[in-house]
């Protein structure tokens, strides 16, 4: 066999086999820096690169217009290629992201959840349609420009990988590839994710990349800034209800807590959230539909008059009434158990998952850019509950909680 192998290099150049060496690795050009400079980065580090720009989104009426528009940034991410002599192509993948993202956002807010879409664009769409399209093309790898970091370590003679928060820690998005598995992992590369949000800006100056300058995209992944209730009045309805207000004295917040059997008996009643009636408060208001609006939620209420401003405690889109609270301390935003269904729980880390009646300490979050918080996990058998150290904000269903050991993200799962 070696000498069958250096007969075949023989027939190759010096340059050609360093081709015939390298690695292909397919970048996700968004038409942002983060990942203009991944594409860099990874060039510069000997790889082939090619970049791909996804095509998600045909529909602008419900954008707005200044906001990542997809056609500029089509154009920013070709001019990117450009500049760093590598090939580009677009892939309109709106189809798969209308079934995959869309439709299941209206879904969950017609149930009256609050998903996150950017979570779910990694899961189906980066990571899956998109990475098996690289991989038809011969790619090793997939990248991006997120600001997360891959280890890998070896256990039981098997190679695991790890999913690691960013050095940057005010960029840090490895809540947002928290759903990411094994398979999809050891495809996955992260070439920022050992910068800061200034280096990548300044690497990007330095090389003369049209995207150093510009704004981070907001909103929807891949859509940008939408406005929100237009969005999804194309298949959500408008229809008149109630704002009502629940004062903090409301005798539910005061009750003392019951006797419990069990650990569980009293981590069930922890993560219940509580069924209001229009009867427990006062009516302050009219809204054009309760699955516009989710917890925590203070804009778009439009309703004054009161000492501190209201926010949004609950929703009841079967009644169409929305349960309104003063002051973001309201006791009706509070609560520091949570509860993730089998159906709806992952890990990342296949080999530290918990077996029913087993717990874990864990650090922990339920949103972005949310300061970790102390947390323990305790498996049971129908799912897993997450119970804080202190009380969290707003816990909304359908979001995703996280949680960590150290810097690694090691599972998360779809809050019930």
């Amino acid at each position: 066999m070696p000498f069958l192998f250096c007969k075949f290099a023989e027939n190759f150049s010096t340059e050609s086999f360093k081709l015939y060496l390298m690695k292909r690795v397919i970048v996700g050009l968004s038409g942002g820096v983060d990942s203009s400079v991944a594409a860099y980065l990874l060039k510069e580090q000997g790889y082939e690169v090619i970049g791909l720009f996804m095509k998600n989104w045909h529909d602008d009426s419900v954008t707005i217009s200044d906001e990542c528009p997809w056609l500029d940034d089509s154009n920013d991410a070709m001019l990117v290629a450009e500049k760093l002599g590598i090939p580009f192509q677009t892939v309109d993948l709106s189809s798969q992201y209308k079934e995959r993202i869309v439709d299941y956002m209206f879904s969950e807010y017609e149930k009256g959840r609050t998903p996150n879409p950017d979570v779910l664009c990694n899961r189906e769409i980066k990571f899956d349609v998109f990475m098996d399209i690289a991989m038809n093309l011969g790619a090793d790898y997939v990248a991006t420009g997120h600001y997360c970091r891959k280890g890998t370590i070896t256990k039981n003679g098997k190679t695991i990988y790890q999913l690691l928060a960013g050095v940057d820690t005010n960029k840090d998005q490895s809540y947002f590839l928290c759903q990411l598995s094994q398979k999809q992992l050891a495809k996955a590369l992260f070439p920022v994710g050992e910068l800061t949000k200034p280096e990548v800006r300044e690497i990007a100056k330095q090389q003369n990349l049209v995207t150093a300058e510009k704004k981070d995209s907001q909103g929807l992944c891949f859509i940008g800034k939408v406005r929100l209730p237009e969005f999804l009045q194309q298949q959500l309805q408008p229809k008149s209800g109630a704002i009502v207000e629940i004062s903090a004295d409301f005798s539910k917040y005061h009750e003392a807590l019951p006797t419990f059997n069990s650990k569980q008996e009293e981590l069930m009643h922890l993560s219940q959230t509580i069924d209001y009636s229009i009867s427990d408060g006062k009516v302050v208001g009219q809204h054009q539909g309760a699955h516009y609006f989710t917890k925590g939620q203070r804009k778009g209420l439009a309703v004054g008059g009161t000492k501190e401003p209201l926010f949004v405690i609950e929703t009841d889109v079967e009644e169409n009434v929305i349960y309104t609270g003063q002051g973001k301390h309201h006791p009706g935003l509070l609560r520091n158990v949570l509860f993730v269904s089998n159906e709806e729980l992952h890990w990342v880390r296949e080999d530290l998952e918990l077996v029913s009646g087993e717990t874990m300490a864990v650090h922990a979050r339920i949103r972005y850019r949310q300061p970790l918080e102390e947390a323990t996990l305790h498996k049971v058998d129908s799912g897993l509950y997450v119970e804080f150290k202190t009380n969290q904000t707003a816990i909304t269903e359908g979001q995703f909680v996280a949680w960590y050991c150290g810097e690694e993200l090691i599972g998360s799962g779809v809050i019930s």
